[in-house]
């Protein structure tokens, strides 16, 4: 198991665009130690797309260097070229991380039989987990359940990271035996009410440990104070939807004293309207003022 509570981490950068690994190194640590067993490097989150291969790699490296051996690496290898993601997988196996996460290509709309045999050639290329990540939002084409079916033979293809809504898809996921977690983070509680594991998740940059206490209360039988706690983290919810991600989780960051620097083209920082909306949040949530104490 690569756990139960997993953080797509964000790529903090320079005033002058460059990846500051150090302060990267520093975030792993502050999540596993704020409710986080694992991060997910170079996902939708890290602005994968805009990075190269050997930022993606020194990335890689650092978060190994940085909680190897406490907590999980899944390092994000999926891209819309079956070549290129087995190419950078072969490069992250060597590292040493713990898994991949495989999206389902964007742009090229592949059939779900092209689906699985992207996933099936990139799966070859190590025998470490694979988590296939299946957000028809991003990518446009859905899994069908008959992929994730077929996805379920690969030997290393050991979860599914469900971005959308669908109960009975999640149902689906967990009848094949996969680990499924939320990919949208308003998910998690709903998904372990169907069998779900986790959640690979954004929120819990800022609000790790009560994340974490949700899974441990539905987990020991107090579905009553996960429901409590679910509702608790609504405005965190809310932080995720004032902008594209992740243009708002990097603003919640700074605002908490984070130095995760800026975004990368054409991601924009918040404005000042929607770093209200932000800092208000926070503020519900007692954030802000726990910084000033």
């Amino acid at each position: 198991m690569l756990g139960e509570i997993l953080t797509a981490v964000v790529t903090p950068f320079r005033e002058d665009g460059s990846v500051d690994l150090e302060v990267f190194r520093s975030l792993c640590e502050f999540l596993l130690e704020n409710g986080s067993d694992g991060v997910v490097v170079t996902g939708t989150t890290g602005e994968s797309p805009t990075l190269s291969d050997d930022e993606r790699m020194s990335l890689y490296a650092a978060a190994v260097d940085a909680v190897g051996g406490r907590g999980t690496v899944i390092a994000g290898t999926g891209t819309y070229a079956t070549a290129h993601s087995i190419h950078l997988t072969e490069r992250a196996h060597a590292i040493g991380v713990d898994g991949f996460l495989v999206v389902t290509p964007y742009y090229n709309r592949p059939p779900q039989r092209g689906i699985v045999a992207h996933v099936e050639a990139v799966a070859a290329a190590t025998d470490r987990p694979i988590v296939f990540y299946d957000i028809p939002s991003r990518v446009v084409v859905d899994a069908e359940p008959e992929t994730i079916s077929r996805l379920a033979e690969i030997d290393n293809v050991r979860a599914v990271k469900q971005a959308k809504p669908s109960i009975d898809a999640a149902r689906h996921v967990v009848s094949c035996g996969l680990d499924l977690y939320a990919g949208d983070d308003d998910l998690v509680l709903p998904f372990l009410e169907v069998g779900g594991l986790g959640g690979i998740c954004v929120h819990t940059h800022v609000v790790g440990p009560r994340v974490r206490e949700l899974v441990a209360s539905y987990r020991s039988g107090d579905v009553e104070r996960a429901h409590a706690l679910d509702q608790e983290l609504r405005p965190a919810i809310e932080i995720l939807r004032v902008q594209t991600n992740p243009i708002a989780i990097k603003k919640a960051l700074q605002l908490l004293g984070h130095e995760v620097g800026g975004l990368r083209l054409p991601l924009v920082e918040a404005d000042e309207a929607e770093t209200t909306r932000i800092r208000s949040c926070l503020e519900q949530l007692g954030l802000v003022g726990a910084l000033a104490a």
